[in-house]
């Protein structure tokens, strides 16, 4: 299994959120801290705001924070949030063509195996990523002063 790059952004565009608090941020500097597309971010926190993850405050002085607590934020659900196909492969996809699928039991398998992967995730959150200590060498490294 594979994510997404768009799930690799949000996974650190939350972070970063959770480094800085309660205090806000733009997209520009999240863009600039990870060195990455400031357009492909834009898409990824608008999504992340409608699934409730980001608030996003319009205006002169607005930006983002984290819309929960760190210690809220699944992992697991996060991605299956962020995630367009988890279909591992063609018969767990719409529109699937295998002949051999009424027979087959490598679904059964990898439905037990990506379950598995799922509720494992799921028993981390955003916090089990967030580095202990102040100020962290992850902030360091992103160049986040708080």
């Amino acid at each position: 299994m594979r994510l997404t790059q768009y799930t690799d952004f949000s996974l650190r565009v939350l972070m970063y959120l959770g480094l800085r608090g309660r205090e806000l941020s733009t997209i520009q500097a999240i863009s600039d801290a990870y060195g990455i597309s400031r357009n492909h971010l834009m898409k990824v926190v608008q999504e992340l705001a409608r699934k409730g993850y980001v608030e996003s405050i319009r205006g002169q002085g607005g930006g983002l924070r984290l819309k929960l607590e760190p210690g809220e934020i699944r992992l697991g659900q996060l991605i299956k949030d962020m995630e367009p196909d988890l279909g591992l492969v063609e018969c767990f996809r719409p529109g699937n063509q295998c002949v051999i699928t009424p027979l087959c039991r490598l679904p059964v398998m990898l439905n037990q195996a990506l379950t598995a992967f799922m509720g494992e995730l799921d028993e981390y959150t955003l916090a089990d990523l967030m580095p202990c200590g102040q100020p962290s060498n992850m902030e360091k490294l992103l160049q986040i002063q708080n």
